[in-house]
């Protein structure tokens, strides 16, 4: 498929045009971009790096500075067994070649690789690159083709040029650009390790040489959020604000004592960006299949009564309710929250924030609130008997109520409730219906394979090969667009119990779970691991992941 005539024929074209060769060929081959690198590799006899391949190998920078190799597209790398090699994207480019042959010393080898893997290997080394190196300045001046930090300004903070800061400053901006949840900031028996969780799931970013490093790294995330720096026996939590692009962006900080020292744990709250999200969220955009959708609309249009979300930390039940109260928020209604803390700003929405070191808890404001003439209310979670009392008791006597609390299952919930002491006549009076989430990775599209998973696999998933003939299975392999993790991007799927008639007498006499569920599924309750395994099916998640974020029954 890639003959020499075709090469001859693009290269004169290249010529003709004043273009490189490799984007001619690209733009004239029938192969897929990395198939054609691949082939490319082989013709000239230089090893092929796939994306994976790459991070596999350390970046040696001493040998072609950072800065040189974001120029010329090429990177240093040195395997495990201690081979160098230069990997470079376009082969016809014999300067380049000639350029790197002159500037290193020792022996090595060309290899190829996809020019997107090359540049997403180097924009993962390229803010711990800058602030370790000092050259922000340089990049400012130099060039503005990289991601600039000109715009990242910290509230409340003077300026200083210490290597420390710089790599702070440069984390936390790396961060917002790659749209991660948390950044965990871990102190070892070396230094320190950076990790980022993106789609809910942890990756280490850099790793930090020095323990004194690591202290002063801590302890300057410790000035920022206002933290005592001189206590490191005790966690402390605290917040802080920069701004960037011309815009506010919120951290929330927890430090933990470890035995090498502390680390620290930053959630990102980016509320504005969201909040233009959020004007229009709708709750298919959350990626629930139409049934779903359904039955949740069905739920919160009810004029009065609860609607409750329950799962685990970060499975999306808060910005499931705020789809929800975005979709019947008509200005009609008096909608009243209390968060903790308010996540996205909601238009035309009175959002309160628990505040428990001033003694608003959840119980003493929806107290207040319920004297502050509403329509409808959102109680950010249930954590105590008392709140749960008074949330009953609302949706009870005419209001429409909405809140979480963390269960593992829509079916836990009936014994969360009864611990809290809310009798079960109340409770199966006040719900309209339970819904219980999760987040589940999806594939990226750009490095999707088919493949088969093997009998290990399947049994640790409860599954036969003869029943999976219609099964699509993919595996993302990793690629520059999804940071070389095989996913990108989340959708949530839902497990729903309606309690109809049967169910109600059922959880009213106190019958046994089983008998729940039994009923339940005849009035068509889908679970979660049937809802993660159609997606599977689909082929756009893997069974490694619904394992990860379901049971397996």
């Amino acid at each position: 498929m890639l003959t020499t005539q075709t090469i001859s024929e693009s290269i004169k074209l290249a010529t003709k045009l004043g273009q490189p060769v490799m984007q001619v060929l690209e733009e004239n081959s029938t192969l897929i971009a990395h198939e054609l690198t691949k082939a490319l590799a082989e013709l000239w006899q230089f090893r092929y790096f796939s994306m994976l391949e790459l991070h596999e190998h350390n970046v040696e920078f001493d040998k072609l500075p950072y800065i040189d190799s974001v120029k010329k597209g090429c990177v240093a790398l040195r395997e495990p067994a201690g081979k160098l090699y230069v990997a470079i994207s376009d082969p016809f480019n014999a300067d380049l070649q000639d350029w790197v042959s002159a500037r290193i010393q020792e022996d090595f080898r060309f290899s190829v690789c996809h020019k997107d893997d090359i540049a997403a290997l180097l924009k993962k080394n390229e803010e711990n690159m800058l602030a370790m190196d000092g050259m922000v300045e340089q990049k400012r001046d130099s060039t503005k083709s990289i991601n600039s930090i000109e715009e990242l300004s910290f509230v409340k903070i003077n300026a200083d040029s210490s290597q420390v800061v710089k790599l702070v400053n440069s984390t936390l901006y790396d961060a917002l650009k790659t749209k991660v949840s948390d950044i965990h900031l871990e102190a070892d028996a070396h230094g320190l390790v950076i990790k980022y969780r993106l789609d809910g799931v942890l990756d280490v970013v850099t790793k930090v040489e020095g323990v004194e490093v690591a202290e002063q790294v801590i302890s300057r995330i410790k000035i920022m959020a206002e933290l005592d720096i001189a206590e490191r026996r005790v966690p402390q939590d605290g917040r802080f604000k920069i701004a960037i692009q011309n815009r506010e962006v919120d951290f929330r900080v927890s430090i933990m004592p470890s035995i090498y020292g502390e680390d620290a744990v930053l959630r990102i709250l980016d509320r504005s960006t969201i909040s233009e999200v959020v004007k229009e969220l709708r709750l298919e955009q959350l990626g629930f299949d139409v049934v779903t959708v359904k039955h949740i609309r069905k739920m919160v249009l009810e004029p009065y009564g609860m609607v409750l979300v329950t799962g685990p930390t970060g499975s999306g039940k808060t910005t499931t309710l705020y789809a929800a109260i975005s979709e019947i928020n008509n200005g009609k209604d008096k909608i009243i929250t209390i968060e903790d803390p308010v996540e996205y700003q909601l238009p035309g929405v009175l959002q309160i924030p628990v505040n428990e070191k001033k003694g608003l808890t959840f119980a003493r404001g929806l107290r207040s609130i319920l004297r502050h003439d509403p329509d409808k209310i959102m109680v950010g979670e249930i954590r105590d008997a008392e709140t749960a009392q008074i949330a009953i008791q609302s949706a009870l006597t005419g209001h429409l109520v909405f809140t979480t609390v963390h269960a593992n299952n829509v079916f836990d919930v009936i014994s969360r409730f009864t611990h809290m002491g809310v009798d079960s006549y109340s409770f199966v009076s006040a719900m309209n219906g339970i819904i219980s989430q999760r987040l589940v990775r999806l594939i990226c599209k750009d490095c999707a394979v088919d493949y088969q998973p093997n009998e290990d696999l399947l049994n640790d998933s409860k599954l036969v090969r003869a029943d999976l003939s219609s099964f699509k299975f993919k595996l993302g392999q990793g690629c520059g667009k999804c940071r070389g993790t095989g996913y990108k991007g989340r959708r949530a799927i839902a497990e729903i119990l309606d309690l109809n008639d049967e169910v109600r007498e059922l959880i009213v006499s106190k019958a046994p779970i089983r008998e729940v569920k039994e009923a339940a599924t005849r009035s068509g309750t889908r679970y979660l691991r049937d809802v993660a395994i159609d997606l599977v099916k689909a082929g756009e998640t893997t069974l490694q992941e619904i394992n990860r974020v379901t049971f397996v029954d």
